[in-house]
């Protein structure tokens, strides 16, 4: 059986977060020990939202849940060790604005006190400027300080057998050959940080919140930000159904004409980059003809990507089984990294996910050592149901390098604090967590259904 432990917190007060984490310590006992070196791994999208400056809580993983976090990790290093707190934030967001929000000074002071080295990480090579969407300018960042390590998964990929349309697929850049080719004629190539690669002990500190193009974004999706070059990652296939692609979810004379003028727009930014800063206003006009993305549909931001779970499932095999010197250990749970993740979800977004939601007050932390089972419990916990999200769904069908030995029914809950809490997956209501609003694209396709229209089917 996998057990996955939910307790309740309803604020982030430091001495409430002890108490809520204090059920959680034989997770630390048993996965660190005195000198390690442990990656603390949070949820560092961006600032804030995207289009609401002052909102940044339901956006990224709190300061004060890293704090409690580290400070246990600390305690258990027993002044031998290392602690990296890093990610690969959205590549148009600054670093430094994002640390503005943390309390760095205090990290600090608890690993010198504890003996233990501290360094964070921004694991990008590099950052943009970007404006009404269109990327305006390049700037190189020095990145992982372990440069990177490339994984080609070939046949253990879950992209193995899978085709790309004919316009290929679309990763973070608008070089779209680059990504199709990592990912065509068996390499099924990603970059990781070489920093995380190298650590004994990884500990995933997710927000938990909706995402428009997988669904949810949790533990799995969090690994995003491990990936040191974000073009090698597929987060959808170009085009319409009718085209094979995952783009748009119909294939309407305005979705058709849509792809085939970004694919020109693409082509020529991508060539002449400096034009850039002139397609604003072009991008603007497109915007006003074929509708805002906070109301259109595009992009694979639906319930029919069937391009970005792969992605998801293939960064968590390569953190869990692979080596520094880019093999991958024997396919088995009990060879992979020690691993465990703590989801904040005191504060968690619902709606326009990941970069534009709207706060949600789901009181809850929820943790284990399998973020199959984890993305499961809060998948429940929000109202959807697992099967209609595929990276979760496709979790438990994994055949090269398995993320999870247990089939649903086995995974079982644990609650010091939600005394109605029950064992089973299935005996979650809405009693422990308020119900999720889906971003628009998921709406009616990702909720669970009720039990009447389940025993009708």
């Amino acid at each position: 059986m996998t057990t996955v432990r939910v307790e309740r917190c309803k604020t982030y007060d430091p001495n409430e977060l002890r108490s809520a984490f204090a059920p959680f310590d034989p997770l630390f006992r048993d996965n660190v020990h005195p000198g390690d070196i442990v990656a603390l791994k949070p949820n560092w999208i961006a600032p804030h939202h995207k289009h609401n400056p002052n909102e940044w809580q339901s956006v990224i993983t709190h300061p004060n849940f890293i704090t409690e976090v580290l400070t246990r990790v600390v305690s258990r290093l027993g002044g031998d060790g290392k602690v990296i707190i890093a990610d690969g934030p959205q590549t148009d967001q600054s670093f430094e604005k994002l640390q503005t929000r943390m309390n760095i000074p205090e990290w600090t002071r608890i690993c010198e006190q504890g003996g233990v080295a501290l360094e964070i990480i921004d694991l990008r090579d590099h950052e943009w400027e970007v404006r009404n969407d269109v990327l305006i300018n390049r700037k190189d960042l020095p990145g992982d300080p372990l440069g990177s390590v490339e994984y080609g998964l070939g046949s253990a990929s879950e992209f193995n057998g899978h085709q790309p349309s004919t316009r290929g697929y679309y990763g973070a850049d608008y070089d779209i050959s680059e990504t199709t080719l990592a990912h065509t004629n068996g390499h099924n190539r990603y970059r990781i940080s070489g920093s995380m690669v190298n650590v004994d002990v990884f500990i995933n500190l997710p927000k938990l919140k909706t995402h428009k193009k997988a669904g949810i974004t949790c533990s799995l999706k969090n690994l995003v930000g491990i990936n040191t070059y974000r073009n090698f990652l597929p987060h959808h296939t170009e085009g319409t159904p009718c085209m094979g692609g995952d783009q748009f979810p119909d294939s309407g004379l305005a979705n058709s004409a849509e792809v085939k003028l970004l694919r020109v727009f693409k082509a020529i930014l991508l060539q002449i980059p400096f034009l850039g800063r002139a397609a604003v206003p072009v991008k603007r006009v497109g915007k006003w003809v074929f509708g805002e993305t906070t109301e259109t549909v595009r992009n694979g931001a639906w319930y029919g990507n069937d391009t970005l779970w792969r992605t998801i499932l293939d960064l968590n095999k390569t953190l869990l089984y692979g080596n520094p010197d880019s093999t991958m250990r024997e396919g088995s749970l009990a060879n992979k990294k020690r691993y465990l993740s703590f989801v904040d979800a005191i504060i968690a977004g619902e709606g326009n996910g990941p970069e534009c939601p709207d706060p949600i007050d789901a009181q809850l932390i929820v943790g284990g050592d399998n973020p199959v089972a984890i993305d499961c419990t809060c998948a429940g916990l929000m109202g959807f149901d697992y099967q209609r999200i595929p990276a979760l769904k496709h979790a438990f069908e994994i055949v090269h390098y398995k993320l999870i030995d247990d089939d649903y029914e086995n995974i079982v809950l644990k609650s010091d604090s939600l005394t109605e809490l029950e064992d089973k997956l299935e005996d979650l209501s809405d009693q422990h967590c308020p119900r999720f609003r889906p971003h628009f694209g998921w709406a009616h396709s990702i909720e669970q259904m009720p039990a009447a229209e389940v025993a009708s089917q």
